[in-house]
């Protein structure tokens, strides 16, 4: 880089467990992000009290110490880091970073530093541990020559480590020289006493409270108390207190024409409860612009709320599902948010594409879409069930932050495979009747094509004047056609009484579909009634020949004669 130096993995230590990003020194000062997004940090070259170096296993860590009393520690750094960095500290900042060496003695005895905020506990010259005092919630004594020092239950702390520091005693003898007492005041009352002026002691009162509060992740109705250092959530099964620093972003967003707004406090580690994690906590019902101003205050989180979009009824949001869930998706101006379950955060910058999809489902209609969201990290979200209305407005917002869509051809600013604009008649169609009158349409057109045939220049009219002439003629061969083409008038032209008129003729009637061109290898249809009819007056004429000879033949075994063979033989 030409101004400063940047490191990837650089993990972050704290006692809610430690967290990969990317950091960069530069002539300003420090800056380190989350990898995946988050709480950055971030301290001014001016506000940098001091550096230090400490070997840990496999690695090196830079302590980080500000005026301002916070400590932060950053591990991943190779020994090349360390000599490079330590160069550009002394020559951008002025500050030379000494270095520290770990005790492994194992000695459990030893001296205490206090250097800003932060407790040292030395084995001679080498540091054994360190605590942050900022993270101590109450002390007190046990005895005359014991102090035990109860740290912040922060129920973030546990989703990234499965351990946490819950306590810890010292044992300061009377004998001590560093902590001088008397009779009246010990040496362990004098170090109880100076843990108590820099320690952030969980004894004050609330700031405000807000009672009653349906909150929907996780589910249940708790009295929500906002401390000085922290949040608590109290409910009739659960009790959750968390760090403001564990607080990554405020969201302010209100429900479509609906008097509700959602408040979600976005949370970095998030809160367990059981085996479940719950990165955002998703509020309603409260007094959200009294509640966001103050948490925002305290916590010093920014709050987001809806930016530009507006969907096709002036909302903020447009309903969708979300796996099995129906909720909301708010298009915001550097990431999408679904609400209520599962809260689901996805920032601009994690997209790799997204990709409008027609929604096929088996006996639905087609006024909805999906849009397939696909994250660099090659994890995908489908949100489904998008009205076809808000199509327009979605792409519109999408193409104005840059985002890629998949399915979008060069030169061409829709996709590839449009959502159909909605028309007055979409309404009232439906897909599933359409499929079948489909198939009917196809049989209809095939009876055309036997009935109809200008070549032929029959119509239904003709072909049934002739059904009716035919079925006074007697023989089986002859009755039979004759019943067929008494049915295939009625599948050519059905009563426009019982056909029910389909959208977009105005006067209920069908309008006749272009006729198919024939194909020359398709079998050859059956005669039309003007081609039978000569064959049929040869048979009729037979058949009166048949009586008038019966008449004159008098054997008896005449009467054993098939007539139906006769026709055929003849």
């Amino acid at each position: 880089m030409a101004d400063g130096h940047l490191f990837n993995n650089i993990s972050l230590g704290g006692r809610g467990g430690t967290k990969q990003g990317q950091m960069r020194v530069h002539s300003g000062g420090i800056l380190w992000k989350k990898q995946g997004g988050g709480k950055a940090v971030e301290v001014d070259k001016s506000n940098i009290s001091g550096l230090s170096w400490m070997k840990v296993q496999r690695s090196n860590q830079l302590g980080v110490q500000s005026k301002d009393g916070l400590y932060y520690k950053f591990t991943g750094f190779r020994d090349q880091d360390v000599a490079t960095l330590t160069s550009y500290f002394r020559s951008s900042f002025g500050i030379t970073a000494e270095e520290k060496q770990v005790s492994v003695s194992g000695h459990n005895w030893g001296e205490v530093d206090f250097n800003g905020n932060m407790l040292t506990f030395l084995d001679g010259s080498k540091q054994a541990f360190e605590l942050s005092l900022a993270d101590v919630s109450q002390t007190q004594m046990q005895g005359k020559n014991d102090v035990l020092l109860e740290f912040h239950v922060d129920d973030a702390t546990g989703a990234n480590e499965k351990d946490s520091l819950m306590e810890i005693s010292f044992h300061i003898p009377n004998s001590n020289t560093q902590f001088v007492g008397d009779e009246n005041r010990p040496s362990a009352q004098v170090f109880h006493d100076k843990i108590m002026s820099m320690a952030d002691v969980d004894a004050e009162e609330a700031v405000v409270t807000f009672d009653g509060i349906a909150i929907l992740t996780p589910r249940g109705r708790y009295s929500v108390e906002l401390h000085l250092s922290f949040l608590r959530l109290q409910g009739q099964a659960n009790d959750f207190k968390i760090q403001y620093s564990s607080a990554v972003r405020l969201f302010c967003l209100p429900k479509s024409n609906q008097p509700h707004t959602f408040v979600v406090i976005t949370l970095d580690p998030p809160i367990r409860k059981g085996q479940t994690l719950y990165p955002h906590i998703v509020m309603q019902g409260l007094i959200h612009d009294v509640f966001t101003n103050i948490l925002r205050a305290l916590s010093g989180a920014k709050v987001t709320r809806p930016g530009k979009f507006r969907s096709i009824q002036n909302g903020y949001a447009v309903k969708s599902s979300l796996k099995a869930e129906d909720g909301i998706l708010y298009p915001l101006e550097k990431s999408f948010f679904f609400l209520p379950k599962p809260p689901t955060l996805i920032l601009h910058e994690e997209i790799d594409y997204v990709e409008f999809q027609r929604h096929v489902v088996a006996g639905s209609n087609m006024h909805y879409f999906d849009l397939l969201v696909r994250l660099k990290t090659e994890q995908e979200h489908l949100f489904r069930n998008i009205q076809r209305s808000e199509y327009q407005n979605m792409f519109d917002f999408i193409s104005s932050k840059g985002l890629k869509v998949m399915n979008l051809a060069d030169g061409v600013n829709q996709p590839t495979i449009p959502i159909a604009p909605l028309s007055s008649d979409d309404e009232t169609v439906d897909p599933h009747m359409t499929r079948i009158r489909g198939a009917q349409d196809e049989s209809d057109e095939d009876d055309e094509d036997f009935v109809l045939d200008k070549d032929d220049g029959g119509s239904p009219t003709d072909n049934s004047d002739e059904d009716q002439s035919d079925a006074s003629v007697s023989g089986d061969e002859v009755e039979k056609p004759a019943k067929k083409e008494k049915k295939d008038p009625a599948l050519a032209k059905p009563s426009s009484s019982k056909r029910k008129p389909k959208d977009g003729d105005e006067d209920g009637t069908k309008k006749r579909k272009q006729k198919k061109k024939k194909d020359p290898n398709a079998p050859k249809r059956a005669m039309s009634a003007e081609e039978k009819e000569p064959y049929e007056a040869k048979a009729r004429a037979d058949k009166k020949r048949y009586k008038d000879e019966i008449g004159d033949y008098k054997n008896p075994q005449s009467t054993n004669v098939d007539s139906g063979n006769e026709s055929d033989s003849d």
